[in-house]
């Protein structure tokens, strides 16, 4: 029994001497378990998981047709309405004064009026003298205006304020009444700012 012993305790260390030492992983390198190794009961929900759970329902087309509202640059999109300056004025001076301003220039939110001349570029990126199109600031006051409330102003009022933020930046008249053909008629002075992308994939050029 000790001769058996004595041999044991000779291999060990010399096993020890010739086997390669092999860095231990950190946990961060380690490779994650499974999700069936880390619970074995996953694989038997997943294998008895219903194709459908029975909650939700298919889009109808009235749903769809209320989010669907996009408005494009040539102002295909555009709601049915009007509204004037003068009650874009009341609806800012409601909803719109607290965040930006009694001009659109004092904030403390995001400056809608440039308080320089749109020779002097660039002008901030303000409504007049950053953004190309004004069906554009209609699709986005309807989406994302008023910030707590977005989205509660009719079509009429949308129109107002946009007329009157327009306005404020001396780009409509104040006797203005905006729908869908005056809005799209309107030139906003950073349109010739703009050109279009005609990139493929790269520097390559279409």
């Amino acid at each position: 029994m000790r001769a058996v012993g004595a041999t044991a305790s000779v291999l060990v260390p010399l096993l020890a001497a010739c086997s390669p030492e092999v860095p231990a992983r950190s946990a961060a390198e380690a490779p994650a378990p499974s999700a069936t190794e880390a619970d074995p009961g996953f694989a038997s929900l997943s294998a008895h998981a219903p194709e459908h759970f029975g909650f939700g329902a298919p889009a109808s087309e009235d749903r769809v047709a209320r989010w669907d509202i996009d408005v494009k640059p040539d102002g295909e999109g555009l709601p049915p309405g009007s509204g004037s300056v003068a009650e874009g004025r009341l609806i800012y001076e409601t909803y719109c004064l607290q965040c930006h301003g009694p001009t659109g220039t004092e904030g403390p939110n995001d400056r809608l009026v440039s308080a320089g001349e749109w020779e002097q570029w660039p002008a901030g990126r303000t409504v007049g003298g950053y953004w190309p199109y004004a069906t554009t600031l209609f699709d986005y006051t309807r989406k994302a205006m008023p910030q707590t409330t977005p989205g509660t102003l009719s079509d009429d009022e949308v129109y107002a304020v946009v007329g009157y933020v327009l306005h404020l930046g001396g780009i409509v008249s104040a006797d203005a009444v905006m729908d869908s053909a005056s809005l799209v008629a309107v030139e906003m002075p950073a349109r010739d700012r703009f050109v279009p992308d005609d990139r493929t994939d790269g520097p390559e050029i279409r």
